[in-house]
């Protein structure tokens, strides 16, 4: 089972392949795509991108030469007629380099690059929500040899889908960035902090009156505080729990960590870390936390006590109670 690592700068291929990174990916942002299209993203995240073809290039020389593949992120929900053509450009050109895989997501991008480059490599982004074997089985049609499965697929789900498309690698979320709403159907965008950061986090001020116009009740006013409190607690674990870390650098948020031995025993090809633009000692703590799980799972301890380690890597047993931070709840018995 492979671990696959985000990157946004040249300098982060060595140490996270020292680190226990397996694969890694990366965007790209030229300038003709800025200039052309006026756009801040070729992909999901304007921020976290290789600057030009010529740093991608080095990016996979190095990767190779550490003996690790680099895959190449294009993963807009959906890119119109112009982009796309722009986009199949990009991907010829990442194949010519030698890159290893393509990331995408919009299916008739993945069409596009099917006829074009039938040669490449396409792994199917969690963009495009890939929740069962027959979807799966529609994208292995297209050419695609892997699922990244999007992050609200189950434990069972996923094993399930590894069974039935044996021929098809099958990937899921393993640390960090949790999705607010169901990825595939978001047309927010990442902003960066200074920005004020995803648009999901949702920091409205919000005045409640009723359909006539009054203002609510005090009673029905304290449950509607109540259930702000509440979201806003989800929210802030959804978010790496106010991207906080340990003193020692290890990040909270989103994990997976303790499926990691139902994931191995259920064929599941690779584990993804996300979060490319993050810095990359968060990249770095996230690399050696599932390496350490992934080494104990394959070295055959038992399940309960990965889960146990895993658990105090942080540590985050408070956190990891509330179900709020967990990718799969399932193992804390919380449908």
């Amino acid at each position: 089972m492979k671990i696959v690592a985000p990157i946004s700068k040249l300098a982060e291929i060595e140490p996270l392949v020292a680190a226990g990174a397996n694969e890694l990916y990366c965007g790209v942002l030229p300038r003709q795509w800025v200039g052309t299209f006026k756009a801040a993203n070729s992909n999901r995240r304007p921020g976290g991108n290789l600057p030009d073809y010529e740093q991608l290039r080095t990016a996979v020389t190095t990767a190779h030469a550490h003996g690790c593949p680099l895959s190449l992120v294009l993963n807009a929900q959906q890119y119109s007629p112009e982009q796309s053509e722009a986009a199949l450009d990009m991907a010829r050109t990442f194949v010519d380099m030698g890159g290893d895989a393509l990331i995408v997501s919009d299916i008739g991008l993945l069409h596009a690059i099917s006829e074009a480059l039938p040669a490449a490599r396409v792994h199917v982004s969690s963009v495009a929500t890939c929740r069962n074997a027959q979807s799966a089985r529609l994208f292995r049609e297209l050419g695609a040899k892997r699922i990244i499965l999007p992050r609200d697929v189950t434990i069972a789900e996923a094993v399930e889908i590894a069974a039935e498309v044996p021929d098809m690698e099958i990937e899921a979320f393993i640390l960090n960035d949790g999705c607010v709403f169901e990825e595939g159907a978001c047309h927010t965008i990442h902003l960066p902090g200074t920005m004020g950061g995803p648009i999901c986090m949702d920091n409205y001020q919000y005045d409640y009156r009723h359909r006539s116009g009054r203002r609510p009740g005090l009673a029905l006013l304290k449950r509607i505080e109540d259930n702000d409190a509440a979201y806003k607690k989800w929210l802030w674990y959804r978010f790496s729990c106010g991207f906080s870390t340990t003193p020692e650098g290890l990040p909270y948020g989103p994990c997976g960590l303790c499926a990691i031995p139902k994931f191995n025993t259920g064929g599941l090809a690779a584990i993804k870390i996300a979060g490319r633009e993050g810095p990359l000692p968060r990249k770095l703590a996230s690399v050696k936390m599932v390496r350490e799980i992934v080494d104990a799972t394959i070295g055959g301890m038992p399940e309960s006590e990965v889960a146990e380690r895993a658990k105090n890597l942080r540590p985050s047993i408070e956190h990891c109670s509330t179900g709020y931070m967990c990718y799969y709840p399932e193992v804390l018995g919380i449908e």
